[in-house]
């Protein structure tokens, strides 16, 4: 008779193979066969190197919409940054603002974004417009103008941003009034102060002269009320770059030489300065060349030109009614006729 086996032995060839068990039996086996192999010398053996591959886990992760976000695709370059100086340094930075499932982004003189908050695969994510121009009524910037969005039919999606007064730089909100036309609303302390707006203190000189020109001839009855606005924007508003023509793209040329010069860089501005002061000198010496004193005032100023009048709501001459309009025209109002 053969012998019964142990026990153990025996429990142990009924016990059924898990996976588990086969998985740790294997891996034991393959640390043996390499603690083994002929290659392995005594210093590295027992030694296994082993790669673990990272997977990112993107379950319930809208990954869809940072792609979108990232392939955005403009159909022209921003207009180049223009208006009131100190709006200036909004150029470069973006303000975002959620409501219910979208997140809008507007980043000032260059565009204004629309992306889906969802978990679809195919959340929309779009240009809802480029920097293109101001609108301009009364003497006054009402709006930045956002044109040639994405497709909306046989369309560009545009937005119109205007500006309210506020303690912090903030997007406020995003509405559509009509289809693919998108009201943005944006609140600053840049725009608290009551002429912060005005267009006739952001013209340089050889501007604001041909618009004293041009408003002589309206008070002089020698254009109407209608031609002085078409050329206050063909001839000011055009040249300046606040507005363009019918025609022009976005990516429109540099604008006046005269335009005024925007630092971005401590550095760039402590470099001009120094420019400026060489320039200084330099005028200095050849005043005193011809024997005149750098401190020399005149003794008799000038009669104030119009313009003075208009920046300071002085005494320009009286409308047809009597009522002076200096104060009137600097808060963007032309008056009567």
């Amino acid at each position: 008779m053969a012998p019964l086996p142990p026990p153990a032995a025996a429990e142990a060839s009924s016990m059924p193979a898990t996976p588990r068990t086969t998985n740790t039996l294997l891996l034991l086996l393959l640390i043996v066969i390499a603690c083994l192999s002929p290659g392995s010398s005594s210093s590295n053996r027992g030694v296994i190197r082993m790669k673990i591959v990272e997977e990112p886990n993107s379950f319930g992760l809208n990954n869809g919409l940072v792609a979108q976000a990232t392939r955005l695709k403009a159909k022209v370059k921003p207009s180049r940054v223009t208006g009131p100086r100190h709006l200036f340094r909004l150029a470069g930075k973006c303000f975002s603002h959620t409501s219910g499932s979208y997140k809008y982004d507007l980043c000032p003189f260059h565009n204004v974004t629309q992306h889906e908050q969802s978990l679809r695969w195919n959340a929309y994510s779009g240009i809802l417009g480029i920097w293109h121009e101001w609108e301009i009524v009364n003497n006054t910037f009402i709006a930045m103008v956002m044109r040639n969005g994405d497709n909306c039919g046989s369309n560009s999606r545009q937005a119109k941003v205007t500006f309210r007064c506020g303690t912090q730089n903030a997007l406020l909100g995003v509405e559509e009034p009509r289809t693919c036309e998108y009201a943005v609303n944006f609140t600053s302390p840049l725009v608290c102060h009551p002429h912060s707006m005005l267009v006739y203190p952001t013209l340089p000189q050889s501007l604001r002269e041909e618009w004293d020109r041009i408003e002589q001839d309206l008070y002089d009855e020698i254009i109407t009320q209608q031609g002085y606005e078409k050329q206050l924007r063909t001839a000011i508003f055009r040249k300046s770059g606040y507005v363009l023509s019918a025609d022009a793209d976005a990516t429109a040329a540099d604008g006046p030489e005269d335009q005024e010069r925007v630092f971005n860089t401590l550095d760039s501005c402590n470099e001009e300065y120094r420019t400026l002061q060489e320039e200084v000198r330099r005028l200095k010496a050849l005043l005193q060349q011809h024997g005149i004193s750098p401190n020399h005032t005149a003794t008799a100023a000038p009669p104030a030109s119009r313009a003075e009048h208009r920046l300071a709501g002085g005494g320009l001459p009286a409308t047809s009614n009597g009522a002076p309009r200096g104060l009137q025209q600097l808060k963007g109002d032309v008056g009567e006729r």
